[in-house]
């Protein structure tokens, strides 16, 4: 969804591809041997024309951030990563820990249990560990976001935003009552709502974030 987003502030024609992550163990897209052959990790998302390899199909880029970071240094006329290099790099800072810890470690935990373990008799203890993590980790967002400033990055809109929007929208179908828990993260998630992008997106995801 943030890769989807970026992609529509950026205002450049491109072609989607839906491959599903969905199941309770693995994804029935991603799990497939063709799948594989483009990401041998078995992951979503990937972009294609990026030159190079990570072990997959050729021009194939993988992660998130990875590919978040490219298309907003290819394209600077969309104004999605701050001028300068320090908050460029907080910008790396940001999703780096949203995908190692929040994304990978904790929602691992609650929807991809049997990543950490192979006793059935041990998902149960994990998936209770993962949503104490992740509980932690949102009460963290919250605090950085509710010292007033609009976006992740003070100053502007960034490719971290869209990001986070992942996680709110997450946090929602997990059952967590965003609105009363997180009030920051929740008015940032509505200045969100008001770009065009945005709404396109997830129109197109048949995604709905209230």
């Amino acid at each position: 969804m943030a890769v989807h987003i970026v992609l529509e502030e950026i205002g450049k024609p491109y072609e989607k591809e839906r491959v599903s992550s969905r199941g309770r163990h693995e994804g029935s897209g991603t799990s497939t041997e063709a799948w594989r052959r483009i990401n041998p990790k078995a992951r979503i998302p990937v972009l294609t024309g990026v030159a190079g390899s990570m072990g997959g199909a050729e021009g194939v880029l993988t992660e998130v951030t990875a590919i978040l970071f490219y298309l907003a240094k290819t394209n600077p006329e969309a104004g999605l990563l701050p001028r300068e290099v320090a908050a460029q790099a907080r910008c790396l800072e940001w999703m780096n820990w949203l995908a190692s810890n929040v994304h990978a470690m904790s929602y691992g935990q609650i929807w991809r249990t049997q990543r950490f373990a192979n006793d059935r008799g041990a998902f149960e203890d994990i998936e209770a560990k993962g949503r104490e993590n992740l509980l932690g980790q949102y009460e963290y967002i919250e605090s950085l976001l509710r010292d007033g400033r609009e976006w992740a990055v003070p100053g502007s809109f960034s490719i971290v935003d869209p990001y986070l929007l992942v996680f709110y929208q997450w946090g929602q179908r997990i059952g967590i009552d965003m609105r009363s828990s997180c009030p920051a993260w929740s008015a940032q998630t509505d200045r969100l709502l008001q770009r065009l992008a945005v709404r396109r997106a997830l129109a197109a995801e048949e995604i709905v974030i209230s």
